[in-house]
C-alpha cells in the first residue's frame, strides 16, 4: 500500500537535526510520495535542497529513499510582508530549477492583525504563474472560500487542477470548486472529536477529488491516532510526518471504506494531479 501526503513542510525549521530519522520512519511506513511546501523566500532554499537530497535517494544510505519528495514553492499570506521587490521573479527561478509546484498560497481573513491588503494580487500573480506553466497549486484558505471562489473564477487556472489544503470550506461550494478544477485535502487534526462539521464535509466530496495530508509538523493528530510522537527541541509536541497512515485510518474508518481501497483511491487522485507532464516518476 502506497500511502501519498498531498501536503507537509518537511523544511519547517522545528524539524532541523530530525529529518533523516523522519524520511527513514516515512519510507518504512509506505509513504511513497510527498509534497513539501515552502510559505517565503528564505525557506525556498531549504526546500530545493531538500528536493535535491531526496532525488539522489537512488544511493541506499540517502534516508529519503524510496520516497518521492514533489517540492512546492510559494508565498503563504502570512508571510507576504516579508517579501522582496524581487518576489516573483525568485519564485519563478525556483519553479525553474527543479519539477515543481506552486504554494502555499492562498487568503486568509482569519489570523489575527494580518493585513488582508495585498493578499489577493500576490494569489493571483502566483495563480497566473501557475496557470502559465501548468503546475498545481496547493491553496491555503481560511474565512475567505466566496472570494477565493470568485477569484478562482474570473483568472486562469492550471489545467490538471489545484489542491485546497485542509479543505475547510462549506459543504454547498464542494460543487462549484470541483468544476473549476479543485481536489480537497483532509489533514489528521479533523480526527479530533470538535472537527466533527469538517469531517462531515468530507462526505460530500467527489471521491475522485480526495486528498489527504499531514501538514507536518502542525495539526497534529488526536493523541489515541499518533502512531509516531515527535517532540521539537523546546518540548512541544509536533506532528510526525509517518502519522500519515493513521490519517489515512482515521478517514477510511470514518467514511465507512475499506483502507485499501481508500489508499488506491487516493493514489489514483495524486497522481492526476500531480502526475500529468513531469512531477512525478512513473
Amino acid at each position: 500500500m502506497n500511502y501519498c501526503d498531498a501536503h507537509n513542510h518537511l523544511q519547517d525549521d522545528r524539524l532541523d537535526g530530525h529529518l533523516d530519522d523522519l524520511l527513514t520512519t516515512c519510507a518504512r511506513a509506505g509513504i511513497a510520495r510527498m509534497v513539501v511546501n515552502g510559505t517565503c523566500e528564505a525557506d525556498w532554499p531549504q526546500l530545493l535542497a531538500l528536493a535535491r537530497h531526496a532525488a539522489s535517494a537512488e544511493d541506499p544510505a540517502v534516508p529519503a529513499r524510496g520516497i518521492q519528495i514533489i517540492p512546492s514553492f510559494g508565498y503563504h499570506p502570512w508571510y507576504l510582508a516579508r517579501r522582496t521587490p524581487e518576489w516573483l521573479e525568485h519564485l519563478e527561478h525556483y519553479l525553474t530549477e527543479i519539477p515543481s509546484a506552486v504554494g502555499e498560497i492562498g487568503l486568509d481573513r482569519w489570523k489575527p492583525d494580518l493585513p488582508y491588503a495585498g493578499q489577493e494580487a500576490a494569489f493571483v500573480a502566483q495563480l497566473r504563474l501557475a496557470a502559465d506553466r501548468n503546475l498545481p497549486v496547493s491553496i491555503h484558505c481560511l474565512q475567505a472560500w466566496g472570494r477565493l471562489l470568485e477569484l478562482l473564477r474570473s483568472h486562469p487556472r492550471p489545467e490538471r487542477g489545484f489542491l485546497l489544503h485542509s479543505f475547510g470550506g462549506p459543504a454547498e461550494l464542494i460543487p462549484a470548486l470541483a468544476r473549476l478544477g479543485a481536489y480537497f485535502s483532509f489533514p489528521g487534526y479533523f480526527l479530533h472529536a470538535r472537527k466533527e462539521r469538517q469531517r462531515e464535509t468530507f462526505k460530500a466530496v467527489p471521491s475522485d477529488r480526495l486528498l489527504i495530508e499531514t501538514d507536518a509538523p502542525d495539526q497534529s493528530l488526536p493523541p489515541e491516532n499518533i502512531r509516531y510522537p515527535l517532540t521539537g527541541r523546546d518540548g512541544k509536541p509536533l506532528n510526525h510526518p509517518a502519522n500519515l497512515e493513521a490519517v489515512y485510518a482515521g478517514l477510511a474508518k470514518y467514511l465507512g471504506e475499506d483502507l485499501n481501497t481508500l489508499a488506491a483511491k487516493v493514489e489514483n487522485n495524486f497522481q492526476r494531479v500531480f502526475a500529468e507532464g513531469h512531477l512525478l516518476k512513473n
